[in-house]
């Protein structure tokens, strides 16, 4: 009996091993992108594109999404590397403030031709010519440069290597955005930037940095200082919401978000679930910087309207339908009574899908629970294990009854 189940361990750690290996592959397996190339009309500036999948799990975190980069071999044509599993897309342009409808993709690279807010067609033949551009991840870099600093750059490349990010110097020109900050994006393999300006007569010196968002900020003469903390970011203590749902609105949940940069509180729709509190009240915390909520019962089928309320301030929100509401920033002595300190807002979400589920998600700006892509990975390394401990039950098995027979 002894051989036998040294035998039978043998087999064990031969199939330990071979699980072992097997699972780091699945876990640590790059996730499958999609190509999707775009065509905007003229006036539409900057073309992003916002992705999610049907249960509602977002590509990005934020409204308006995915900035494109132009093709340089195919004029007027930009595109983008999706996660292969966001196959609801919405093309928008001019900071989001032009958008079409909800576009469902079937899979493959595609082709999308917009001619206008309404008229947008899907071709999963190329409409351009030569190869696709390939992936490449890429981190953001922002500058906040002197007044002098006209047209800035940036070069990055790999040191000590010498490997260049972009094929001349200058480099690959910063775009100015809020706050008189400008952007720019460098592969993840770059750690080192200079940012320049005027042509690249003014510059700082290397900076050695690490692949990460940044932001760097440089006075007149070129000396600098950066961070990877975002110094505009808003530091506020958390707030308590707190609701009153119908009474036919199971399960009610809220979702939250700042507009209109879209930051989300919650990683998927349809939000944190709410706690039962005193008095009736269902309560949650959330960030104080948000701005915008939504109630939303029965898995997110039923909703309100986007709701506008004030930051950094506990809120009472009375719920009696999807499009009737109350906040208040006191407790009310009576929720069912209001008075004119009330402040009710109903606002068209900018970018929304008609159906509840998606129309909440892609107008606060995202959701991101792991996608069927991701979650194979584990999926497979359960389905190998369970198959092992199967083969190790049915070798023992095996050896005691021939053993037995013996």
């Amino acid at each position: 009996m002894t051989k036998y189940l040294k035998k039978t361990a043998a087999f064990f750690f031969m199939f330990a091993i071979a699980f072992a290996l097997l699972t780091p592959i699945h876990a640590n397996a790059e996730e499958e992108r999609t190509a999707v190339y775009v065509q905007v009309p003229e006036d539409w500036d900057a073309p992003c594109v916002w992705a999610w999948d049907e249960e509602g799990n977002n590509a990005f975190d934020a409204w308006p999404g995915g900035e494109t980069e132009a093709d340089p071999g195919n004029d007027g044509w930009y595109y983008i590397w999706l996660p292969s599993w966001a196959d609801h897309v919405i093309v928008n342009a001019d900071e989001g403030n032009v958008q079409t409808a909800e576009l469902i993709l079937e899979g493959g690279n595609a082709w999308i031709k917009v001619t206008g807010a309404e008229n947008a067609e899907v071709s999963y033949e190329a409409l351009t010519e030569g190869d696709i551009p390939e992936y490449v991840e890429k981190f953001v870099i922002h500058a906040k440069l002197p007044e002098s600093w006209e047209t800035p750059c940036l070069w990055a490349w790999s040191a000590p290597d010498g490997t260049n990010a972009f094929e001349a110097w200058p480099g690959e020109a910063l775009k100015q955005g809020e706050d008189d900050w400008y952007t720019g994006k460098a592969p993840i393999w770059v750690n080192s930037v200079i940012i320049n300006a005027n042509e690249g007569d003014v510059q700082t010196e290397d900076i050695s940095i690490d692949p990460a968002e940044m932001w760097i900020t440089i006075a007149e003469d070129g000396s600098y200082d950066f961070s990877y903390d975002d110094p505009n970011a808003v530091s506020a203590p958390d707030i308590t919401v707190n609701v009153q749902a119908p009474a036919d609105w199971t399960a009610p949940c809220l979702w939250a978000w700042s507009a209109p940069d879209g930051t989300n509180a919650f990683a998927a729709w349809p939000g944190e679930a709410l706690a039962e509190g005193e008095e009736g009240w269902l309560t949650l915390q959330v960030p104080g910087w948000i701005n915008s909520v939504i109630v939303n019962g029965n898995e997110g089928g039923v909703q309100t309207t986007d709701i506008s309320v004030e930051t950094g301030k506990d809120i009472w929100l009375v719920v009696t339908d999807a499009e009737a509401y109350e906040v208040f920033y006191e407790k009310p002595a009576d929720a069912g009574q209001t008075d004119t300190d009330t402040a009710a807002n109903e606002t068209e979400s900018i970018a929304a899908p008609d159906d509840a589920e998606q129309g909440a998600d892609a107008a606060a700006g995202g959701s991101a629970e792991p996608s069927e892509t991701q979650a194979s990975g584990t999926n497979t390394g359960i389905i190998v294990l369970i198959v092992v401990v199967c083969v190790m039950m049915a070798l023992v098995g095996y050896f005691i009854v021939k053993k037995k027979k013996q």
